[in-house]
């Protein structure tokens, strides 16, 4: 990570615009054709949770990983363990590098665990703006 100066206004776009977009995704109708686009499109929203946390903090990234990490250290309550985040990036990869074709099932898999863990993310990386 490159350090950089704290960017609230961004972070506060990036945010916004992470719950707008995992919004919408939740109206998409889960069959096999839309499978990959509900998962990358969940992933991305998560991802830029963690990139917000990393430009209130003044750091830039050069992976997606550092997003990911960024959240999977936050010392939250969830219903799930947040390790599962880790899942969902490696679903993701798999998509969009190896052509991955994912079934209606999982994206079920990974709505449910947007459900479980989103608004809470959300709401913890929108605190720390104020």
């Amino acid at each position: 990570m490159r350090q950089k100066i704290p960017d609230l206004e961004k972070a506060k776009s990036i945010i916004a615009s992470a719950k707008k977009d995992y919004e919408y995704t939740l109206t998409i109708k889960v069959n096999d054709n839309s499978a990959n686009t509900i998962i990358r499109n969940i992933y991305e929203s998560f991802r830029m949770l963690g990139e917000a946390l990393l430009i209130i903090k003044g750091f830039g990234f050069t992976d997606h990983m550092e997003c990911i990490n960024e959240l999977i250290n936050l010392k939250i309550k969830t219903k799930r363990n947040i390790q599962i985040l880790d899942y969902l990036r490696k679903t993701r990869h798999s998509i969009n590098y190896y052509g991955y074709i994912a079934k209606k099932e999982e994206a079920e898999e990974i709505i449910s665990i947007g459900k479980d863990l989103f608004m809470e993310f959300y709401n913890e990386v929108e605190k720390r703006l104020r």
